[in-house]
């Protein structure tokens, strides 16, 4: 057998709020749910080493994996959701409000947010840093991150081709995907 990686989606936060690069943290419910998911990966799962994007809500989720299983984090900018810009920390009140129809889904290709990042952009970044990752990781690790960012490696290790029109891998919140290779 070969290396084993693991991704999981972090707990869920406050869906009041836009995802991509908001700060947004974990709700009461995400803390909860992420802390028996910890408590299950200590008995069940033997992961050895932890990374983490550093976006806040993947952040806390990572944090309460650490303390569960006894391990250092890294936190990695690269694995970060679709850089949403000036959409970042915004309610959807506001976002309707402010910039009504500019959906993720309705991004042309090369169109990025209000200084913000372009699907193929996101897709490029994703895409490099996994390689990346995907070489020097140690066996058994796991990547805290987010839905976005999972969809575009399942692409890729699935060779579906990534597009932002629709989402060909869901992840729930807490979900956790293992990966052989």
């Amino acid at each position: 057998m070969g290396k084993r990686l693991y991704l999981m989606r972090h707990g869920q936060d406050d869906e009041t709020y836009l995802g991509g690069w908001s700060q947004s943290s974990l709700t009461t419910a995400g803390k909860i749910h992420i802390q028996e998911i910890a408590g299950q990966l200590a008995f069940q799962e033997n992961i050895k080493h932890l990374f983490s994007s550093d976006l806040l809500r993947a952040k806390q989720t990572a944090e309460i994996l650490s303390e569960a299983l006894l391990l250092p984090i890294t936190f990695m900018e690269q694995f970060r959701e679709t850089n949403n810009g000036d959409l970042a920390d915004l309610t959807f009140e506001a976002f309707q409000e402010q910039f009504p129809g500019f959906y993720w889904r309705t991004l042309a290709e090369e169109q990025t947010y209000p200084n913000g990042e372009s699907p193929a952009t996101f897709f490029q970044r994703i895409k490099s840093a996994w390689f990346e990752f995907k070489k020097a990781a140690p066996d058994q690790s796991l990547l805290v991150t987010h839905g976005g960012v999972i969809n575009a490696i399942l692409c890729l290790e699935n060779n579906r081709p990534f597009t932002n029109k629709r989402v060909d891998y869901p992840v729930s919140h807490g979900q956790m995907v293992a990966l052989e290779f």
